[in-house]
């Protein structure tokens, strides 16, 4: 009885101490536990700015940063773009919430709101290099806040509109540029199939010409010949360009492209053309993706786009290109603005990516060394460094490159367009794929917050999936880049005449030779660097050259060899693409005086030649590189993350992107998520 008296009053006890505790004990619990807050990364001397970030922002951008900012401006300034208020800052972004409906609605309305502004004022009717240049910087900006609305502007200005100015002559200049610049038409670009994608030659659609009525004939003769994923034909585009095998005569003259009206203006589906949705995505929702049918649907003989081949109001086949593979590659000229602008939208995703996690990583704390010690910075963790740092070389070195692409672009001529085909579709798979891959390792790096939708990188991925397949997939690209690296082989082979062009004149110099033994000072040499990485290309085209030829000895077709070499291929692609992209980086750090600036940017240089070493099993798998050597580049590594560690806050605020467009754990990420926040 006693014992059940105590236990009894053991839990009276402490009953009462739950209920009713004492208030000193409250106050002493909570006075021994510090909250953590946010102290912005500026003011803290673990980041000083020792260079200039406007100078490193204007290598960065490389031309137009008045007209960026112009457009941040009128996006940030304007309720159309979702504006919210977070944690004392204001974010534009898209709203994802929204159903697929509504996200097209809203494209539809953003597209208004900067037509009204004179945002894509001499997008079509302007000329020179610097007219393209403005289109292309302010077409990244507005990329950088959706991806909708630049695929959305980008199929009708680059695609449709890029299609009559480039494939068209006067007649269709005089009546469809500026009509497209003002949007008093609404275009799409019809050459996507059900049954061909990456192989546009395959195409099944049909085009006859009827010379009784001078007329052309576009017919879909099966299901698989149908149009698919036709950006704006769901539901708005007004005309195609549809591209399409045309018969004259009995005879297939291969692709060409032809201008078909799909709706009314009032937005009624043309006779004999049937649409339907392609459907929800895992991203691009706010594009209006489209099938089209076309049952024998008649289209006047001036709607052949017609710089490249045309037919007399006979029936005559006229064409001054004779050869049928240059005339194909002829048509195929549009879809090279939308690989150029593909490789620095991507750029600019991961610019916004790290920006976000690089930001947060300097701000948020987990774990501590010593018992009752303040918690480490994610970004002093050197495992947090590795993961970052290495992708933040790589952005830079890839901005670098994507602006000598867009010069070489808005700088073409028929002598250069082979070298812009090649040098993008490189640069276009490589960007991508690292912009997937940032985007993966941003979003793991800010943990759950990553996973909100808000903060951006999350959506990000699913947005821009899509560029991995869009205008070329990028497997298929990288294997093209290898088969015209060997046919410039095969040539000055044969011909026994140097490498010119391509970056190849490395060629014409003996092997580099890479010392048994590689100190620091050598790995940070950019002349070991470039070494190391033309012995790689230049190893790597003779193999693939050995091996096509090896396989056409045995009987196989040079398609079919070609096919079979695949892995020696693809790995050529990526040394070509990585070369050139280490070969622009030396350029730009070599017309920039001594001082902090160059000094960071050395830093930098090294950090993404190494790095490029160091995931590339080709410099193991064909003795490039002894196994204590390429210890020696792993190693070296973390130590460049190191001493970039301190530069790293200056580096992402060098690349200008306003507070708006980032995300709120970019900045007070306790004061974005406070209850006062959530009453809003």
């Amino acid at each position: 009885m006693d014992n059940d008296n105590r236990r009894a009053s053991r839990r009276t006890e402490v009953l009462s101490k739950h209920l009713f505790p004492h208030p000193l004990t409250t106050t002493a619990l909570l006075s021994t536990s510090n909250c953590l807050s946010y102290s912005p990364p500026e003011l803290s001397s673990s980041n000083p700015v020792s260079f200039d970030t406007s100078r490193m922002r204007a290598l960065l951008d490389g031309h137009n940063l008045d007209d960026r900012d112009w457009l941040f401006g009128l996006i940030v300034q304007s309720p159309l773009f979702n504006r919210q208020e977070r944690g004392g800052r204001v974010f534009v972004s898209v709203d994802y919430n929204h159903t697929m409906e509504q996200q097209r609605e809203e494209t539809m309305r953003r597209i208004g709101y900067l037509l009204d502004r004179g945002v894509f004022r001499g997008w079509l009717t302007g000329d020179g290099p610097q007219e393209e240049l403005r289109k292309l910087a302010l077409h990244e900006v507005v990329s950088m806040y959706d991806h909708s609305l630049a695929v959305k502007i980008g199929v009708h200005i680059f695609l449709w509109g890029g299609a009559v100015k480039f494939l068209g002559t006067k007649r269709h200049h005089d009546k469809w540029l500026r009509a497209t610049e003002n949007y008093e038409l609404k275009g799409c670009f019809a050459m996507t199939e059900l049954g061909h994608g990456s192989n546009v030659r395959g195409v099944e659609t049909v085009t006859t010409y009827d010379s009784r009525t001078g007329e052309f004939v576009i017919n879909t003769p099966c299901e698989s010949a149908q149009k698919y994923w036709i950006g704006g034909a769901a539901n708005h585009a007004t005309h195609t360009i549809v591209f399409s095998q045309l018969y004259i005569n009995g005879g297939n003259q291969g692709v060409h492209a032809f201008i078909c009206p799909i709706r009314d203006s009032s937005g009624n589906v043309c006779p004999n053309v049937r649409i339907a949705e392609c459907g929800h995505k895992i991203g691009l929702n706010g594009v209006d993706n489209g099938r089209i049918w076309f049952d024998n649907v008649r289209i006047p003989r001036e709607n052949l786009l017609n710089s490249v081949a045309d037919v007399s109001p006979r029936g005559e086949y006229l064409s001054s290109i004779k050869n049928v593979d240059q005339r194909f590659a002829a048509f195929l000229a549009p879809l090279t603005s939308g690989r150029v602008t593909i490789a620095s939208s991507a750029v600019y995703i991961s610019k916004i990516g790290l920006s976000i996690a690089i930001r947060y990583a300097l701000t948020r704390r987990a774990f501590s060394m010593t018992p009752n010690g303040p918690e480490i910075l994610l970004l002093d963790y050197p495992s947090h460094q590795r993961r970052l740092l290495p992708l933040l070389a790589k952005i830079y070195a890839m901005s670098f490159a994507a602006i000598e692409l867009k010069m070489m672009y808005v700088n073409r001529t028929p002598e250069s367009n082979k070298a812009i085909h090649i040098v993008s579709s490189a640069y276009k798979a490589t960007f991508t794929w690292n912009n997937m891959r940032t985007l993966q390792e941003c979003r793991e790096a800010c943990g759950g917050q990553g996973v909100k939708s808000e903060n951006r990188i999350g959506p990000f991925k699913g947005e821009f999936d899509v560029h991995s397949t869009f205008e070329g997939d990028n497997n298929v690209l990288m294997q093209q880049i290898s088969k015209a690296l060997l046919g410039e082989f095969i040539v000055c082979q044969t011909k026994k005449k140097p490498f010119r062009g391509l970056g190849l004149e490395h060629m014409n110099n003996p092997a580099p030779v890479i010392p048994s033994q590689l100190t620091s000072s050598i790995l940070m040499s950019r002349e070991f660097q470039l070494d190391l990485f033309h012995l790689r290309e230049r190893d790597l085209l003779r193999r693939f050259a050995a091996e096509v030829s090896q396989y056409q000895t045995q009987g196989e077709s040079k398609e079919s060899a070609f096919n079979l070499s695949y892995q020696v291929a693809e790995d050529l692609g990526r040394a070509f693409s990585e070369r050139a992209i280490l070969k622009t980086f030396i350029e730009v750090e070599s017309k920039v005086p001594a001082g902090s600036l160059k000094d960071v940017l050395g830093l930098l240089r090294s950090l993404y030649a190494l790095i490029s070493v160091d995931e590339d099993a080709a410099f193991l798998r064909y003795g490039y590189l002894s196994t204590e050597n390429a210890a020696a580049v792993r190693k070296e590594v973390p130590k460049l993350c190191t001493e970039l560690r301190p530069h790293a806050f200056a580096l992402v605020s060098s690349f200008g992107i306003p507070d708006a467009f980032l995300s709120p754990i970019a900045f007070d990420w306790v004061g974005s998520n406070a209850w006062s926040s959530a009453q809003h």
